[in-house]
């Protein structure tokens, strides 16, 4: 469903991604860790179509990017840092919007399941602009999977969310990996990604340095394997 083969991303001189492999086959669940500045968000935007690679070759669900980035994000669902929503629309009328973009069929009876499903019906005719940041987080997260979409990218979703908006959130990632949709998310929170993925990818040194699966981690937690994959002269785990 993704595959990522030596790709560069440079800013100016300074290269972030140094020739990175990745692939994911459809239905995985994939949580990608790593420390701060490794590239996490960068792997993303360039999964999303937002920034272009510098080199290598991506293909998401048989399309190619850059050339073929419209087909790709009518398959994505992407949930970043900012909600980009339309302050000035209700929470209903921004589903609606993006609804109409994709042509999301019995758009009506979706809206109400979504707007449900992230637990902002009551809120429905409010402006976007008087909700909390966790409320937009939880509208991103609905505008993400309202058309369904064959592929989601998370960058930090849990960011500004309560305790109740992060079950919730976990509620719609095991509802969405249920039904064999692939996904691919970064997180700091390790212990909260362990029970939710089917597997585990440390990006450090602009490359993908170590890879393992909730059976692979065997009696070891995935916080363990993240400090092992970093230790200097360790070197690759995959």
């Amino acid at each position: 469903m993704i595959e990522v083969r030596k790709l560069v991303k440079r800013f100016g001189a300074k290269p972030v991604l140094r020739g990175l492999d990745f692939t994911v086959e459809e239905g995985e669940f994939v949580a990608l860790v790593g420390p701060n500045g490794a590239g996490k968000t960068t792997f993303l935007r360039v999964l999303s179509s937002l920034a272009r690679p510098s080199l290598g070759k991506v293909s998401i669900a048989g399309f190619q990017l850059p050339s073929q980035a419209a087909e790709v994000r009518r398959s994505l669902g992407v949930v970043s840092h900012l909600p980009l929503l339309y302050g000035d629309l209700t929470a209903e009328e921004n589903l609606r919007f993006y609804g109409k973009m994709y042509s999301v069929p019995e758009l009506r009876d979706r809206i109400e399941q979504v707007l449900e499903l992230v637990g902002l019906s009551a809120r429905r005719s409010d402006l976007v602009r008087t909700f909390s940041r966790g409320m937009q987080q939880r509208l991103a997260i609905g505008r993400a999977v309202l058309h369904d979409p064959v592929v989601l990218l998370f960058d930090e979703p849990y960011t500004g969310l309560d305790q109740e908006a992060c079950d919730m959130l976990d509620k719609v990632l095991r509802e969405v990996a249920g039904r064999g949709r692939t996904v691919v998310m970064t997180s700091h929170d390790l212990g909260r990604v362990q029970d939710l993925a089917s597997r585990f990818d440390v990006l450090a040194g602009g490359v993908i340095a170590a890879s393992t699966t909730p059976s692979g981690l065997g009696s070891q937690n995935l916080l363990d394997f993240y400090r092992q994959a970093l230790a200097p002269g360790v070197g690759r785990l995959i």
